[in-house]
């Protein structure tokens, strides 16, 4: 029987969205060159924060003067492609691996199914999303569901995920909107409805089930390792650059 790979798993950190996007790019420039395993971590964003998606140029000007709970909204820029996504009462995970042969969407495929049986294991099943034609002219992420996001049984979108490549590896980061507040997304979004969904599980139940399911769809087991001080100082310095 093969040895089992070994991946890395960063416990649940919350910081802004600058220093999560900066981890992200850290961490996929570290497995480029080796000196990283493969990784998988889950975070929130604080304060929230609007997240643009790396290609996204247009976007409404007032969201430069956005507050919620009297905190100014972030605007931050992914490395990721896709569109602008609102983090709030949401959780993002991060995989960055390497290794998975096929195209993009098969990448995609590959790396979402262990949100598919992990959120199976918790009773919400979940299916990939199809692109309305909308989806090119739609500044928001959560406004149309493609191929590589998955949707809720009403049809709601619940997890949109954004990828990036460099050679053979990958970094998909992608948010699950678990408490999002409606009159937040309305101020973002303008009229669009948003789904009423809340799921009340704790971040501790969702994330243990993800990470099962992860170890089984990525057939390897995971060593829990928080962020160093040598590696906080090199993530940091990379940001300020």
């Amino acid at each position: 029987m093969s040895k089992k790979q070994v991946w890395r798993l960063i416990p649940l950190l919350e910081s802004s969205g600058t220093v999560q996007m900066a981890i992200d790019k850290w961490l996929l420039e570290q497995h480029s060159l080796g000196k990283q395993p493969s990784t998988l971590r889950f975070y929130t964003w604080s304060p929230p924060a609007i997240s643009l998606g790396y290609h996204q140029r247009q976007y409404p000007q007032a969201w430069q003067n956005l507050t919620w709970q009297g905190k100014k909204l972030h605007l931050v820029r992914r490395p990721t492609g896709g569109r602008a996504v609102l983090h709030q009462g949401d959780l993002t995970y991060a995989v960055i691996t390497s290794g998975l042969a096929g195209k993009r969407l098969e990448a995609y495929a590959k790396i979402c199914e262990f949100l598919i049986q992990g959120w199976r294991s918790l009773g919400v099943e979940l299916s990939y999303g199809t692109a309305g034609r909308g989806y090119i002219h739609n500044p928001n992420c959560f406004g149309t569901a493609t191929g590589a996001d998955l949707v809720l049984p009403n049809g709601a979108k619940f997890i949109g995920s954004a990828q990036m490549r460099r050679g053979g590896v990958i970094l998909q980061h992608g948010s699950m909107r678990l408490q999002p507040d409606a009159e937040l997304f309305a101020k973002v979004f303008g009229a669009e409805s948003l789904s009423d969904v809340q799921f009340l599980l704790s971040l501790e139940e969702i994330m243990t089930a993800l990470v099962v399911a992860a170890k089984d769809c990525f057939a390897m087991e995971v060593e829990v390792q928080p962020l160093s001080e040598l590696e906080w100082g090199e993530i940091l310095n990379a940001e300020v650059r």
